[in-house]
């Protein structure tokens, strides 16, 4: 019986696999996963398939002219022997390449890391959508069942509301100026207030069109708020990063687009119960302010007839005392030419036989005089006090 060691069978292995000239230029598919990196450069990582994995390794990452990390599916070019220390066969990998949904993802985020830098997803730029629109644009396929999905929500939830297709394909070679023309198309039109870009759910490769640079800029340079609903809740495309609001799905976009009516009737009642009671309140308080100031003014009215009132009656007094008919009640008379109405106050003024008038307190009489005496002491002796 023949005995062998570890190293001499994983040396005859070694030997034997790289002998074989399959094995020593190969091209194996499979995706990334465990990739890890050591501080000289090399990368260590699994290549697997639903059934399969294989370890390999690439010595000095700096030969590589792409990104590679977990999850991309790639095919790699190298030689397949095996790692004595461990006993592991593994690839030894000088050249990856990516292939099918790998180089679509590679080129989505080499894209979204550009859009990104040049501040086309900045939250900032993203207009708000309007609350009432009187005309929405719809750019998709006036075929599926996406456009129809798209007119019943709207009508059922805003039923005023005019809406505007702008006919494209959203697959295809085709789709990509097609859906540039159509965004252009509604902008140039001047009445538009809301754009709705809108396709259905699919693979990478049928979305793809939303992924254009192109596109992603026509978006960006939109006059116009944009929606955009392509695909399921799942899908993301590099429209949806640019566009003003993203919506999961074509539906959903149709919803964020309008109110809906029962909302909006329910808000007005709202708003109105709201103004009601303010007026209410309003008028209430305005009542009891002019209540109050009636008062207040009432108050001062009649406190200012009160002042009045006694300064008047003091005014009266004061008049009533100066007053020649109080001295007249006092039993003076005004005596007047009966010529010319001039008061007589003094005994100059009369002669014998003038005629004149004698103003007492209840009336006054006419009277000709038939003499006159000069002096106060002549007037006091014959005065009907000083008779005893």
């Amino acid at each position: 019986m023949q005995v062998y060691t570890v190293a001499r069978i994983t040396g005859y292995l070694r030997d034997i696999l790289e002998s074989d000239a399959l094995l020593a230029d190969i091209w194996i598919s499979g995706e990334i996963s465990n990739m890890s990196e050591s501080s000289a450069g090399h990368l260590y990582f699994t290549l697997k398939d639903k059934t399969s994995q294989m370890r390999c390794v690439l010595f000095n990452r700096k030969k590589l002219k792409i990104d590679i990390e977990n999850g991309l599916a790639v095919v790699a070019h190298g030689s397949i022997s095996i790692y004595e220390v461990s006993g592991a066969v593994q690839l030894y990998v000088d050249m990856i390449q990516p292939t099918g949904l790998g180089v679509l993802n590679m080129e989505f985020e080499r894209l979204k890391a550009k859009l990104e830098e040049e501040g086309l997803f900045e939250p900032s730029r993203k207009r708000p959508l309007p609350a009432f629109p009187e005309k929405i644009g719809i750019v998709t396929s006036p075929g599926g069942a996406v456009l129809h999905d798209i007119t019943n929500i709207i009508s059922r939830r805003y039923p005023v509301v005019e809406l505007v297709l702008a006919p494209t394909t959203v697959q295809g070679e085709s789709a990509v100026p097609g859906i540039i023309n159509a965004l252009n198309a509604l902008n140039d039109r001047g009445d538009i207030d809301l754009i709705i870009i809108a396709r259905g759910g699919g693979s990478i490769e049928d979305l793809w069109a939303f992924n254009d640079e192109k596109v992603a800029r026509a978006i960006y340079s939109s006059k116009t708020p944009v929606i955009s609903g392509v695909g399921h809740d799942t899908d993301f495309t590099i429209a949806d990063f640019v566009a003003d609001k993203r919506a999961p799905t074509p539906s959903a976009a149709a919803e964020l687009a309008v109110p809906h009516r029962g909302e909006i009737e329910t808000r007005l009642q709202s708003y109105i119960a709201t103004m009601t009671a303010s007026l209410s309140n309003s008028i209430e308080r305005n009542c009891q302010h002019v209540d109050e100031l009636y008062a207040t003014v009432s108050n001062q009215v009649n406190n200012g007839i009160s002042v009045n009132t006694e300064k008047l009656r003091g005014q009266q007094i004061k008049l009533d005392s100066l007053s020649p008919l109080a001295t007249l009640e006092r039993g003076y008379a005004l005596v007047q030419s009966h010529a010319n109405g001039e008061v007589i106050s003094n005994i100059s003024q009369v002669e014998r036989g003038n005629m004149i008038t004698v103003q007492v307190s209840d009336g006054q009489f006419n009277s000709r005089v038939t003499g006159a005496k000069k002096g106060l002491q002549a007037w006091m002796k014959d005065f009907p006090s000083n008779k005893h």
